[in-house]
């Protein structure tokens, strides 16, 4: 939905659940610029996130960094779906959404074609509405993927989805509830997969692929269940799926150049294996996603 965006890893989904309920606008006393005014010129950003674990914690250091520079912060996590979000983003009642470049050009254009990141954000600036802007990418790529079991890819040799040809119509696959109704033309038309059956297992994905409740799964790069499991992702040689660099969406109206620069600096220093060490701690080490958020923020010299 990103694709995320976008939709992963239920042991952290309690731990964020709880943190996902608070709002943090008028808590902590926030650093003010010179004149003593707050930034961003009093207004409050409403920092948004959809309803898996990894986009709760990229919205936390979002939300933690806007107010290392004394931007007034209220959250709203664990929304829901870019489905849900991206009206509320065009209305302006949040403010900032951790999106995922490529899974956003597929939303609000199904027949793009762009893949690589430069490409995906040109293709952005064409699509989005005038009061929607995406700030830099992050090299941090969350990215989709088809996904067995090691056992799977053993028995029947399969090192790509193009392998899945000849036996996809004896598959289950499982993915977040609108998966089927965003992919399966397009493993139709790149591939020509038909499955047997298709499975909302959203957050159990890789749990199901582990107790052989589906043979398929869309299971994002970062979650570390695919190590902890032993899961395989196939390659994607038709780019199905593209770019999911992490990316601020903004509703321009509510940031100024002081949350620009917040969200701008998280961006530059996110790599892909950062994420990955992130969210291992919030879903394996069951670590306080708050705190995960402000260790790197500080780690980073950014909070």
């Amino acid at each position: 939905m990103k694709s995320r965006l976008v939709t992963t890893l239920t042991a952290a989904a309690i731990v964020l659940g709880a943190a996902a309920c608070s709002s943090s606008g008028g808590g902590d006393p926030l650093a003010a610029p010179s004149g003593g005014a707050p930034a961003s010129g009093g207004k409050t950003v409403v920092v948004g996130s959809a309803n898996f674990p990894e986009n709760v914690l990229l919205a936390s250091i979002y939300s933690q960094a806007l107010k290392a520079k004394g931007v007034k912060v209220e959250e709203k996590f664990n929304i829901g779906s870019r489905e849900v979000l991206y009206g509320q983003l065009q209305s302006g009642s949040l403010t900032v959404l951790p999106e995922y470049n490529g899974a956003l050009l597929g939303y609000l254009d199904p027949k793009a074609t762009a893949t690589g990141t430069q490409d995906v954000n040109a293709a952005l600036l064409q699509k989005l509405p005038a009061e929607l802007a995406v700030l830099d990418s992050a090299a941090a790529e969350d990215k989709d993927s088809l996904t067995v079991s090691q056992e799977t890819a053993d028995k029947y040799q399969l090192k790509s989805i193009a392998d899945l040809a000849a036996k996809a119509g004896e598959f289950t696959i499982g993915g977040p509830p609108e998966f089927k109704s965003r992919r399966e033309q397009q493993f139709k038309d790149a591939y020509g997969l038909t499955f047997k059956e298709w499975k909302p297992t959203a957050d159990t994905t890789a749990n199901a692929l582990k107790d052989s409740g589906i043979q398929v799964g869309n299971v994002f790069t970062t979650d570390p269940r695919i190590v902890q499991f032993k899961l395989v992702p196939l390659a994607d040689p038709k780019n199905v799926f593209s770019s999911q660099n992490v990316t601020p969406l903004v509703n321009k109206a509510g940031v100024d150049a002081t949350s620009t620069a917040a969200l701008n600096a998280v961006s530059a220093k996110l790599d892909t294996v950062g994420l990955t060490a992130l969210m291992t701690k919030v879903a394996v080490d069951k670590e306080d996603p708050q705190k995960v958020a402000k260790d790197w923020l500080k780690a980073n010299n950014l909070g």
